[in-house]
């Protein structure tokens, strides 16, 4: 019934799903050997953005005219946040295999909502296949030999999700690491050899283009930076900005690292310290449009799970409050100048939710590890097992 709905809204709302459009654009400038980053798309003046092998997955999309690519990515994105939702909940274990199919149906049923994949449908945008590929590498095991390819590949399309290569070395995984990088390396390798100019004027000058990807200041730009350039009413935050990110950049990685390397002291320890690595790369990258935050995806699994005391409870309520409510385009300055103090949060809501999740869980593993360290003062012979463990989280909470 959900997706009715949605149909329903989306024909009659209308969807220009502008970036499909560009990415049709890429390919076809990959096809017929034009400058991929001289190209502008015609009636929005858009440019390519992504590196030449992110170009040369685009070209299928060529191969379709635009009202039959329009319904072949509805239900392309449609298929990939089934996958995402179930692959959050293989992360977090949960729930059992006899109810998984019916919580997928569901979650993806309600998850269309969600402003960020809302957005995502609207734009025709490729961050649910980023948010796979991630997802599906921290879903396997360690010891497999391949496990690292999908974030490689995920960051030779968007560069963004290198992020989890340092999370996975931070870790200890230094093997999966290590093949992240070689995947990334790989195709760039490919990139440059198909598109040897494009490639080098991707990796010595465009890349380091802000500009290109957009206004920081846009009220759609849910960035750390963004939410500071609409604070001080400005184009550029300066320094003020460079040291907002870096605060939050080093809080959110060491959180994420400490998450992740402490399972036994936290449930779920790899889940909270991907979705914190996640929320990390979101707040500090320069431009984090509204449907980047597709992350709120396994986040809102993680706090439906977990949702056992008040204050998470709490939280689990205001998470989706937050996504749910698509507060920025409510404001009446969308280009991000002369906001009024009262439109100030509602405009820039995403950057103090993904700060205010990681200081809960920065707060959470400091009293988890103090208990687990009191306990071993206090003349633990041996590190209890996982049941024990689990089951004395479960009386905690």
């Amino acid at each position: 019934m959900s997706l009715a709905v949605f149909a329903i809204v989306r024909h009659f709302h209308g969807a220009s799903m502008v970036d499909m459009l560009v990415y049709r654009a890429e390919g076809a400038a990959v096809v017929h050997g034009e400058d991929l980053y001289a190209m502008r798309l015609p009636g929005w003046d858009l440019p390519a953005t992504y590196p030449p092998f992110a170009a040369m997955l685009f070209v299928p999309s060529t191969w379709f005219d635009v009202s039959t690519l329009r319904v072949l990515v509805v239900l392309s994105n449609l298929a990939l946040l089934a996958l995402a939702v179930h692959l959050s909940f293989r992360l977090i274990g949960w729930p059992r295999e006899r109810h998984r199919s019916a919580a997928v149906l569901l979650a993806t049923g309600l998850g269309v909502w969600l402003e960020p994949v809302y957005t995502t449908f609207q734009y025709g945008q490729v961050n649910l296949g980023i948010l796979c590929l991630v997802l599906w590498d921290l879903t396997r095991q360690d010891k497999n030999r391949f496990k690292g390819v999908g974030i490689g590949l995920a960051t030779a399309i968007k560069i963004t999700p290198g992020l989890f290569a340092v999370y996975l070395l931070l870790t200890g995984r230094i093997r999966a690491a290590l093949v992240s990088g070689g995947t990334f390396l790989a195709a760039g390798l490919v990139g440059a050899l198909a598109l040897p100019d494009a490639s080098y004027g991707f990796w010595t000058n465009y890349l380091w283009d802000p500009s290109r990807v957009g206004v920081t200041v846009l009220m759609d730009n849910q960035s750390l930076r963004g939410a500071v350039c609409r604070l001080l009413d400005v184009n550029d935050p300066g320094l003020i900005g460079f040291a907002a990110s870096a605060v939050i950049g080093t809080l959110g990685i060491t959180v994420a690292v400490l998450a992740g390397r402490s399972a036994r002291v936290l449930r779920r320890a790899d889940a909270w310290g991907a979705v914190c690595t996640a929320l990390t790369a979101l707040l500090v990258s320069p431009i984090s449009w509204t449907h980047h935050w597709v992350w709120c995806v396994p986040l809102i699994a993680l706090l439906v799970v977990e949702a056992r005391t008040r204050a998470r409870r709490a939280l689990l309520c205001l998470t989706l409050a937050v996504f749910l409510s698509h507060a920025m385009w409510i404001p009446p300055h969308r280009w991000g100048r002369g906001v009024a103090w009262y439109w100030q949060l509602p405009g820039s809501i995403y950057p103090p939710l993904g700060i205010a999740v990681l200081v809960v869980v920065g707060s959470r593993l400091y009293r988890t590890r103090r208990q687990a360290g009191a306990g071993s003062r206090g003349g633990w012979a041996s590190p209890p097992s996982r049941t024990d463990h689990d089951a004395a989280l479960t009386n905690q909470t």
